[in-house]
């Protein structure tokens, strides 16, 4: 009876600690998963502000390449008036010669 009773706690200790073992292997691969996510937010963020950034210098850009398109546009008109006064001087000088 010593025997099985001998073995009954040797094997319950074994148990417990093999339990207790895994317990603490758990604790540390949670806390490492939580360590890595962790990381990888900050990163993301990170990256995510980097992107931010080059996001509004590029809005930037289309909004400054807008204005000159418009004032292209304008100087081109202007232009077009300035040929058409130029044509008409020219015409009103033939005549007067």
């Amino acid at each position: 009876m010593i025997p099985v009773i001998t073995a009954v706690i040797s094997g319950g200790s074994a148990a417990v600690a093999a339990i207790v073992v895994a317990v603490i292997q758990s604790r540390a691969q949670h806390k490492q998963w939580l360590f890595e996510m962790k990381t990888r937010d900050a990163l993301q963020a990170q990256r995510i502000e980097q992107l931010e950034k080059k996001m509004d210098k590029h809005n930037r850009l289309m909004e400054r390449t807008y204005k000159l398109e418009q004032d292209t546009a304008v100087q081109r008109e202007q232009i077009k008036v300035m040929n058409h006064r130029i044509d008409d001087l020219e015409r009103m000088r033939e005549n007067a010669e």
